[in-house]
């Protein structure tokens, strides 16, 4: 965060939302009907050196924090929420690398999402800065976000078959691990009935103090 930025009150915030893949982020932030920003678009390319390998010789691991570029994702959120838009990179999964860019403008909103696997890991940064509205953790029974996430992926052709399915069944073991790393960085867990009524918090708390501003 910038301290120059960040002298200024931010005209917008965030709310972060993550949760182990599959576990439905994406369709409950368009439920919100709030803008999104897709935080899983800030991966770094398929040639970037620093990315983190699975053991023998299994590849990228694309689970790891380390295959994320959270500066850019950290830029991103700031300036939304200092200016209200900002530029986003386009990231095509089946490939491993961005494709092209695209711009996000908040139209006047006052709250925003923010989405994806890695969102926990700035939840301290965005804190500080005063732009956190707040940080949830969708979670559910691991079994149903095995299966949600495996019928997407091959939906979407993400990566090849086996290399989804090995994958699934990895996250399907560390899922309960993956919920409280999260929660340790400071986000809630919960269930979506409970995210969606605590983002509808902040909007109408939000509204009454626009409404004791103005």
């Amino acid at each position: 965060m910038s301290s120059h930025s960040s002298a200024r009150p931010p005209a917008a915030r965030v709310v972060l939302l993550t949760g182990p893949s599959g576990s439905g982020k994406t369709s409950l932030a368009a439920l919100t009907g709030l803008p999104v920003l897709n935080l899983d678009d800030f991966y770094k390319e398929c040639t970037d050196p620093t990315l983190p390998q699975l053991p023998e010789g299994g590849g990228a691991d694309w689970d790891s924090p380390l295959s994320w570029d959270a500066a850019a994702a950290v830029a991103a959120v700031e300036a939304l929420c200092r200016t209200g838009r900002t530029t986003v990179p386009v990231y095509d999964i089946s490939v491993s690398a961005r494709v092209g860019e695209t711009s996000l403008d908040l139209a006047g909103a006052a709250l925003f999402i923010a989405e994806g696997i890695f969102a926990a890991d700035v939840i301290a940064g965005c804190r500080s800065a005063g732009l956190l509205a707040d940080a949830l953790c969708l979670r559910g029974r691991p079994t149903t976000t095995f299966r949600r996430r495996l019928a997407r992926d091959l939906r979407e052709g993400r990566k090849s078959a086996p290399y989804l399915v090995r994958r699934g069944l990895r996250l399907l073991r560390n899922e309960r691990t993956i919920v409280a790393r999260h929660s340790a960085l400071g986000a809630h867990p919960c269930a979506k009935p409970e995210a969606l009524a605590r983002i509808s918090a902040v909007r109408s708390a939000d509204a009454v103090g626009e409404t004791v501003r103005s």
